[in-house]
């Protein structure tokens, strides 16, 4: 990665409401007087300015402005080559995001998004990846709650396995993971409309990874009552479960025998009939164009939920780990998901590219959280306010 490009980070996609949450992050890591140098991009240079006047940042520590437009792949290659490190929150990325990941990929630039499409993330596998190899760009989908709690949590899970039993017995053991998600918070129009694209798709399952030697799959999960949390549980369909088996992919701690299950947890079984009709309502009504125009309007792009509804969200993740004999308990948690600690999240994983590069594990491509950040970055969410911790197996849900 070269040291003399013009900024450390790229924030673009600037003012929108999640990339104007992350430009408020970073205002506060460059006002600590690190010597960031960033700059904020977007398609509309009045926009940006009103979000550096925002900011209220000393001269000495503003942002530059590089006004871009996501389909201009010239001024996109040039905004790839001009920084170390990338951050996009300009989506839905099945329509935005290939040019940005392509010109990282042929300049060797570090680059983080908040996608939450599997079929992006999927595509620019099998387009980019050997590319980014060579050029040792770092490219890490998936830096917001999708998919970052879920991903470090297993890291977090299997190294607390990892102290319970010699690595030797470990290494040839299969591991067992679930994760059960509970939370409140509320969602953006962008990521709303990214939602909407993604449902309207066929629903089709990642194809489980061939390794030689090795077995990595997502399970099956089904409706329970889970009496060692209190809560019932439901299948989560989202991108995450593909996110960790790709991370058990690339990182040969996960062992030879791997499987991950994903739900979501209710305190009352109405709560969860609900939610599985209602989403299962969402998912009928966007595979139609009218009834998808419809729905997207209820959320339009550009808006998120206020401050005072922000205060209010929290998530926890509570992680299930099994190898053997051995089983433990662990739980990310932190406040709002989709906005506040997304923010969080996709800010820090990219000063830990700018900020800690050296530390971190030397795998590039187009890869995960895990593989690309591993505990470093488990540390700085850790400082940041975002608690990783292992539990006793009979502690209170």
């Amino acid at each position: 990665m070269s040291g003399s490009r013009k900024f450390d980070i790229t924030l673009f996609g600037a003012t929108g409401f999640t990339g104007g949450l992350v430009a408020e992050y970073l205002a506060g890591a460059a006002g600590k007087g690190g010597g960031l140098r960033w700059a904020l991009a977007g398609r509309n240079r009045q926009k940006l300015e009103a979000v550096r006047e925002r900011l209220r940042l000393p001269t000495t520590t503003q942002p530059e402005i590089v006004v871009v437009d996501a389909n201009d792949r010239a001024a996109v290659a040039e905004l790839a080559a001009n920084t170390r490190v990338v951050i996009t929150t300009v989506g839905p990325y099945i329509r935005y995001g290939e040019p940005l990941v392509a010109a990282c990929a042929k300049a060797g630039t570090d680059y983080v998004d908040l996608t939450g499409e599997p079929r992006f993330v999927r595509e620019m596998i099998e387009r980019y990846h050997a590319q980014a190899v060579a050029s040792g760009a770092k490219i890490v989908n998936a830096c917001g709650f999708d998919s970052i709690p879920h991903d470090l949590g297993v890291l977090f899970t299997i190294r607390a396995l990892e102290r319970r039993m010699p690595l030797a017995t470990l290494a040839h053991t299969p591991v067992q993971i679930e994760g059960i998600v509970r939370g409140k918070g509320s969602i953006s129009g962008g990521t709303w409309q990214s939602a909407l694209l993604s449902m309207s798709e066929p629903l089709t399952r990642a194809p489980e990874p061939s390794l030689p030697g090795r077995r990595i799959r997502q399970r099956s999960g089904r409706f329970a009552f889970r009496p060692e949390l209190g809560v019932w549980s439901m299948p989560l369909p989202t991108i995450d479960p593909e996110i960790v088996c790709r991370s058990a992919q690339l990182l040969e701690a996960y062992g030879p025998d791997f499987a991950y299950a994903h739900y979501m947890g209710f305190k009352r079984l109405p709560q969860m009939i609900g939610m599985t009709a209602g989403f299962a309502s969402v998912i009928g009504l966007s595979k139609l164009r009218l009834t998808r125009e419809w729905l997207a309007k209820l959320r339009p792009s550009g808006a998120g939920p206020s401050a005072e509804e922000r205060a209010k969200g929290y998530f926890r993740v509570t992680f299930l780990g099994r190898a053997g004999e051995q089983r433990v308990r662990c739980e990310v948690r932190g406040g709002d998901p989709g906005y506040g600690e997304t923010a969080k999240m996709l800010a820090e994983s990219a000063l830990c590219l700018a900020e800690d590069r050296e530390r971190l594990p030397a795998q590039a491509g187009v890869i995960t959280s895990a593989a690309a950040f591993g505990e470093v970055l488990i540390e700085r969410l850790s400082r940041a306010g975002i608690v990783f911790e292992e539990l006793p197996l009979g502690a209170p849900a």
